[in-house]
C-alpha cells in the first residue's frame, strides 16, 4: 500500500492544502519528482519510504538540485528553511520577510534600549539576528514612485533604515548587578522578542502558531488542537495547526467542523500583536482586566487568552461586522488594509514602523476637503520633507510581486488607490462615481 499511495498510506484524510492555481503547480511538480501527491515540494522526504522512518528522510535528489528541500521538514514554512520550501515558488518573500521587521524586532529592541538607558540615542543596533543588507539601501519591490519615496525618506531618517544590525548579546546576572540598566536586555530578551516569525509561538492559549511563513498562513486555534482528519496527528495534544490548509485570501477557502472562512483572521494576527501597542487585541475591543467575568453558563470565569484576561469593550469599527448601514455584513481583516510590505518589508532592515509600514488612514478616507487621489504622496507619512501638492491620482496596473497575491479585477473606469508611498492598493478601487470600493479577504466588499 505504501508503494501505491506514498505519503498518504499513512495520512489518508488529511485536508487539500489549498485550491488554488498553487495546488495544480504542487502536484505538477510532485509528478516531476516520483511523488503524485505532492507532499516532498513542500515537507521533503522520501516519497517512496515504507514506513515512517524512511518517508520522513532525505528528499528527492532532483528536487534538491533545484534548490528544493534538502530533507524532511515538519513545518515547511519555517524560515530557516522556507527558501527551499516556500520559497521555490515565492522567491523575493523568504529575504524580505528576513529582514522584515517581523523577523527582526529590530524597533522593539531600539525603543528599549534606549528607554532603559542603554543608547544614548535612537539609532537601530540591534535585532534579533545579525543581518547584513548586502543589496544596499534600495527596496528591491515596489513602483518607481515608491522606490523614490523611499530614497528620500531613508536620507530624511537614516536611523530607521539601516546597512546591517547586530544580534543582541546575552547578558549574565553578574553584569546586572554591576549595571542595573543592562536587566533592559534580559527583559526585551524574554518578554518582547519572543513574538518573532523566526520561532513558533509560545504555547499558550491564544499564542500558538507556526514559525516563518506558516506563522501568518497555516491556521492555529486558540488551544492549539488539531481538528482536521489525518489520523497521525494526536488531536489530544496541543501544539498543532488547527488543519492542514493554507490562509491567504478569498481564494484560498479553510473548512473547520463545517465551518468556512478566508483570509487570515484578526485573531492570527493577535497571537502575536497582543503586547505593546495592544494593536490586535484593541482592534478586536478587547481591554486587559483583572477579574474573570462575565461568568459563562457554569458560573465559572473566562479561560484566560495570551496568558491575560479581558473584558470585551468595543471593537474598531473596521473590525465590526456590520459597520454601517448600506455596507454588506463583514467586518475587514488586518490584510485588507495592510499591504504585503508593511508585512513581509520591501528588502531594507527596517528599524521601526516608521521605516516599513506604507499606509496611512487618508490613504482610503483622504481629507475632510480632498479625495484620496487628490492627495499628494507622503501625506499622513510622518515626513520631515516638503511633499509638495501634486496629486498622487491613481493606478491601473499592480507591480509584479503583488500579482503572486490576490488583486482585484477591475471595471471600466475603476482604478487602484495609492498608499502613503505610492505603490497600488490591490483591494482599494477608486469607482467611476469616485467612490472607494474596498475587497476584503474574507469575500466582503464595503464602500
Amino acid at each position: 500500500m505504501a508503494r501505491e499511495k506514498g505519503c498518504l498510506s499513512c495520512h489518508e484524510g488529511i485536508e487539500q492544502f489549498t485550491e488554488s492555481r498553487m495546488w495544480d503547480d504542487i502536484l505538477e511538480e510532485g509528478e516531476a519528482h516520483a511523488d503524485d501527491n505532492g507532499c516532498v515540494i513542500c515537507h521533503g522526504g522520501n516519497p517512496r519510504g515504507l514506513n515512517p522512518k524512511q518517508a520522513h528522510r532525505g528528499a528527492p535528489k532532483s528536487l534538491t538540485a533545484k534548490k528544493g528541500s534538502e530533507c524532511f521538514y515538519p513545518d515547511p514554512g519555517a524560515i530557516r528553511i522556507a527558501d527551499k520550501s516556500c520559497g521555490q515558488c515565492h522567491s523575493s518573500y523568504v529575504e524580505r520577510l528576513t529582514k522584515s521587521l517581523m523577523n527582526t524586532e529590530a524597533g522593539k529592541l531600539q525603543g528599549n534600549l534606549w528607554s532603559w538607558g542603554l543608547q544614548d540615542n535612537q539609532k537601530t543596533i540591534y535585532g534579533n539576528y545579525s543581518l547584513v543588507d548586502e543589496d544596499g539601501l534600495v527596496p528591491t519591490v515596489g513602483t518607481k514612485r515608491y522606490k523614490a519615496h523611499m530614497k528620500a525618506h531613508i536620507a530624511a531618517y537614516p536611523d530607521q533604515t539601516v546597512a546591517e544590525i547586530q544580534q543582541i548579546p546575552e547578558i549574565s546576572a553578574d553584569e546586572v548587578m554591576s549595571h542595573p540598566n543592562k536587566a533592559g536586555i534580559t527583559y526585551s530578551r524574554q518578554q518582547c522578542q519572543r513574538c518573532h516569525v523566526g520561532v513558533n509561538g509560545r504555547e499558550k492559549r491564544g499564542d500558538y502558531r507556526g514559525g516563518g511563513c506558516s506563522a501568518c498562513h497555516v491556521p492555529y486555534s486558540n488551544d492549539g488542537f488539531y481538528e482536521g482528519g489525518d489520523p497521525t496527528i494526536d488531536k489530544g495534544q496541543p501544539g498543532h495547526l488547527l488543519v492542514h490548509r493554507l490562509q491567504a485570501g478569498s481564494k484560498s477557502p479553510v473548512t473547520v467542523n463545517g465551518h468556512t472562512y478566508t483570509g487570515i483572521p484578526t485573531e492570527t494576527c493577535s497571537s502575536c500583536h497582543n503586547r505593546g501597542k495592544r494593536v490586535g487585541v484593541s482592534y478586536q475591543g478587547l481591554m486587559e482586566f483583572p477579574y474573570g467575568s462575565p461568568f459563562d453558563e457554569a458560573g465559572k470565569k473566562q479561560p484566560k487568552l495570551h496568558t491575560k484576561k479581558y473584558l470585551f469593550i468595543k471593537d474598531d469599527l473596521h473590525h465590526q461586522i456590520a459597520s454601517r448601514e448600506g455596507n454588506p455584513e463583514g467586518g475587514l481583516l488586518c490584510q485588507d488594509c495592510h499591504t504585503s510590505i508593511d508585512m513581509h518589508g520591501d528588502g531594507n532592515i527596517a528599524g521601526t514602523t516608521l521605516a516599513q509600514v506604507e499606509i496611512e488612514c487618508s490613504d482610503c478616507h483622504g481629507s475632510p476637503t480632498r479625495y484620496p487621489w487628490q492627495l499628494p504622496l507622503g501625506f499622513g507619512d510622518e515626513f520631515a520633507m516638503e511633499i509638495g501638492n501634486t496629486p498622487r491620482g491613481t493606478a491601473r496596473k499592480v507591480p509584479p510581486y503583488m500579482r503572486k497575491g490576490e488583486v482585484t479585477k477591475l471595471a471600466d473606469g475603476e482604478s487602484y488607490l495609492l498608499t502613503a508611498r505610492g505603490n497600488p492598493f490591490g483591494n482599494v478601487v477608486r469607482t467611476k462615481d469616485d467612490k472607494v470600493l474596498v475587497t476584503s479577504s474574507s469575500r466582503s466588499r464595503c464602500l
